[in-house]
């Protein structure tokens, strides 16, 4: 029987969702990419287990997380409806660029290696963290227009059809969309020494224009008069864009309260660190602290 959460859709089958896995050459290559991004993050936390030093799960889950949305973006049943169930193809775009990326974020691999890596390959990961492409490929000027231009160019071009109808630039997309979103996120939640870094009411300016440009999108395709691609119906182009703008908001909310939930850990850390420096001071200057203490009035009297 087909998902009854997607009866105006073409019919989805569960049994497909679940085994219907993709065995083309670019699932393919992205299986291997994720097996090999797991297998040296694993690597890695063992490097430092050796040299008695700890990673937390609390950055390995959601890594793993990242990588097994992009596997159930690009190798699951979920890609076999990709190019005819555009409500399922909305949810695959937004694994690859709005779920994943975050995730993968919160696992802080860069730092991760940094720190399993020897004395020289440290430095020459350093090097080219500090890099002026690097810094030219992190800078906001670049993601923010990179990321929140990818939606519209896509969706309200000819570019979707087009890429429906290439199976090699469909796949190229996919790699696209999880790109333009590290590259963002990275940016907005990420724990890895990217440089410049940047404030945190920078990184909340960043997600200002999200709200807008999923709203514009979504309305658009939900305003079509015709089908989005020769291959979906009108009501699966209109069920899709609904879906687009309830999940781009969603995810840009869930965005906006990691970005505020982690400024206010910063802050507390930063408070902790100056009630730690003023009990040194006043531990190293006992009588000069009693002086700071003492209230001028009260100090003038007991002088005189």
């Amino acid at each position: 029987m087909p998902i009854a959460g997607l009866v105006r859709s073409p019919p989805v089958y569960l049994h497909t969702l679940l085994f219907a896995w993709q065995s083309g050459a670019g699932a393919l290559v992205a299986a291997a990419l994720d097996l090999v991004l797991v297998a040296w993050y694993l690597v890695a936390r063992r490097r430092l287990r050796a040299r008695e030093r700890s990673w937390p799960w609390s950055r390995t889950l959601p890594f793993m997380v990242g990588i097994a949305a992009i596997v159930v973006a690009v190798n699951s049943g979920l890609a076999y409806y990709d190019d005819s169930v555009f409500t399922l193809h909305i949810i695959q775009h937004y694994l690859l660029m709005d779920f994943a990326p975050p995730m993968l974020a919160f696992g802080a691999p860069v730092t991760l290696t940094l720190q399993a890596l020897s004395r020289p390959r440290q430095s020459m990961l350093a090097r080219a963290l500090h890099s002026r492409v690097a810094k030219a490929l992190t800078h906001p000027m670049l993601t923010v227009p990179l990321y929140y231009l990818t939606m519209p160019a896509y969706l309200l071009t000819f570019l979707y059809p087009y890429s429906e109808a290439h199976p090699l630039f469909h796949d190229l997309t996919h790699l696209w969309f999880l790109v333009s979103g590290c590259l963002f996120w990275w940016r907005i939640v990420g724990l890895d020494p990217l440089h410049p870094r940047l404030g945190y009411g920078t990184r909340l300016l960043m997600l200002v224009p999200g709200v807008p440009v999923v709203s514009f999108v979504g309305i658009s395709i939900m305003s079509m008069d015709k089908p989005i691609a020769p291959e979906h119906t009108l009501a699966d182009t209109h069920t899709g864009g609904e879906l687009f703008w309830i999940l781009g908001g969603l995810l840009m909310l869930i965005g906006l309260i990691s970005l505020v939930y982690h400024w206010m850990q910063d802050e507390e850390r930063k408070a902790e660190r100056m009630d730690r420096e003023l009990d040194r001071q006043l531990e190293r200057e006992p009588e000069r602290s009693d002086d700071l203490i003492t209230p001028w009035w009260v100090a003038r009297s007991e002088g005189d």
